[in-house]
């Protein structure tokens, strides 16, 4: 009887320590070695999965099809049990559901990552889902409080057994349904070696599914901080994580985090009480550490920036300050209505300067006018594969203007314009992609910047979880914190009680 030795490696990487170059590292060993479609490189966030497929890639020279498994867990599921997009509910589904019950049922993937994190405002369809992330009952959730609507155990008990009889009666599956069934299945294929990328945010049953592919795999290499794991509250088990045996490997030196900001982190996670004990470095260099009670008081007129809050309806406000004084960001949860008009506006001047712009270009700045400034009919018949001067345009096609694009766009919002009048006066290179991003810190997480603007302000509903339960709040805080290259900004509200505590 031939006996398999499993060995598993932990790779523990706090911020900036280069947890993921680490594993990379391993994979480009193996590649070396090893049939690529015999290497399973599995991630929390499809991001993730496909920088690690897209390296491998370019050093290898393999093409997407040599790589087959390099990717989320769900998207592993989905491809070896054979479904189609069809086959997976949606949110119009949980809405036709809902209607038909007569409340309200509003679901959606966060961040469309693949990740299974889902945001929804039913607490019924909460309650329902984090139950099944656990591997629980709907009433073991229901019994721990942490919903927030008044919901009888009857009504939570009748949408469940709606839910499922729906999905039965449309051949429906969800994105848990599908990690359960891949295990119940044994759908895993055989690897030689099985890499596991942010592993802290793993679901109960997504780690019963990792557990049923490296079962069947002699090396494994897990990859992870206790420390920044931040969606316990979307049914993310850190405890699992957290009691994995292997050979551990530390990684200690952070090549991001000063250490001004270094002190600050230590002491927030220094207040976890489930966690690995870990030391870590800061980099050689001192960075700069402020504090405020308002974030008008903050000058942001040069450099890159990461703006965080702890809710997204707390980024509104932010947006006023930046947009009044014409600098340009984007808020990571919107869409930014103004780049289609950026591009007008650099194709415009540059056709203004002597460069010859092509029909889809035209159309885009044609968009912006009123009728009075061009034929439309002469604009129609444009030739796809041509390029056209400004004066060709005005002689021979229809173009009545050459005037500077903010009079030229007489069909752009006043507001907009206003605002981009005020960015090129301040300098801002709309080319490129705006310094500033606002972003919640759960949307901030694996990013960084040279400034980072931290606002402790808490809603009430985060406030009560902080009392509650302090390791999620100072897990998320730390996360925060370590997305610091250089300054850390600290916003603190006037109103001590409602604040994060640093």
């Amino acid at each position: 009887m031939d006996i398999c030795y499993i060995m598993k490696t932990i790779i523990l990487g706090p911020p900036g320590t280069g947890k993921t170059t680490t594993l990379l590292n391993e994979v480009d060993k193996y590649l070396k070695n090893t049939d690529p479609d015999k290497i399973g490189f599995f991630s929390f966030t499809q991001k993730a999965a496909y920088e690690a497929r897209d390296r491998a890639m370019k050093k290898f020279n393999f093409s997407e099809d040599d790589l087959p498994y390099f990717r989320t867990l769900h998207s592993l599921a989905f491809r070896r049990l054979g479904l189609k997009k069809e086959n997976v509910m949606q949110s119009k589904h949980y809405e036709d559901l809902g209607k038909k019950m007569n409340i309200r049922l509003d679901y959606h993937e966060y961040d469309n990552d693949h990740t299974g994190i889902f945001s929804t405002n039913s607490d019924i369809l909460r309650i329902i889902q984090l139950a099944k992330l656990k591997s629980i009952t709907p009433e073991q959730q229901y019994n721990l409080k942490q919903h927030t609507q008044d919901i009888s155990l009857r009504d939570l008990l009748i949408c469940y057994n709606e839910l499922k009889a729906y999905k039965r009666e449309y051949n429906l599956i969800d994105f848990t349904d599908m990690i359960t069934e891949f295990v119940n299945s044994d759908a895993s294929p055989k690897f030689d070696v099985v890499f596991l990328d942010e592993a802290q945010d793993l679901s109960r049953v997504q780690w019963n599914m990792a557990k049923s592919i490296w079962d069947k795999t002699q090396d494994s290499f897990i990859a992870g901080d206790d420390d920044q794991a931040v969606f316990r509250w979307a049914g993310a088990d850190v405890d699992s994580f957290i009691t994995q045996k292997g050979k551990l490997l530390n990684l200690t030196q952070s090549y991001r985090v000063p250490r001004a900001v270094h002190d600050v982190a230590m002491n927030i996670v220094g207040r976890i009480s489930n966690r690995i004990h870990k030391e870590w470095k800061p980099r050689v260099h001192e960075g700069a550490l402020s504090y405020y009670h308002d974030f008008q008081n903050i000058d942001m007129s040069k450099g890159e920036w990461l703006v965080l809050s702890r809710t997204r309806y707390m980024l509104n406000d932010l947006e006023n300050v930046l947009y009044s004084r014409g600098m340009f960001y984007r808020n990571k949860f919107k869409k930014a209505y103004e780049q289609d008009l950026y591009d007008a506006i650099f194709d415009w001047e540059s056709a203004r300067k002597g460069k010859p712009i092509n029909a889809d270009q035209i159309t885009r700045i044609a968009s912006y006018m009123s009728p009075d400034k061009y034929q439309k009919e002469n604009l129609q018949y444009l030739d796809k594969d041509c390029f056209y001067s400004l004066d060709e345009l005005y002689d021979k096609k229809g173009l009545n203007t050459k005037q500077i694009w903010y009079e030229a766009f007489d069909q752009a919002p006043e507001e907009r314009v206003r605002y981009i009048r005020r960015m090129r006066e301040n300098g801002e290179q709309l080319n490129k992609e705006p310094r500033i991003l606002l972003s919640t810190i759960h949307g901030a997480k694996g990013g960084e910047s040279q400034n980072v603007v931290l606002l402790t302000d808490l809603s009430r509903n985060t406030q009560t979880n902080y009392e509650r339960n302090p390791d999620d709040e100072n897990r998320l805080f730390y996360v925060g914190a370590t997305r610091t290259k250089e300054h850390l900004h600290i916003v603190k509200p006037k109103d001590i009680y409602k604040s994060f505590r640093i």
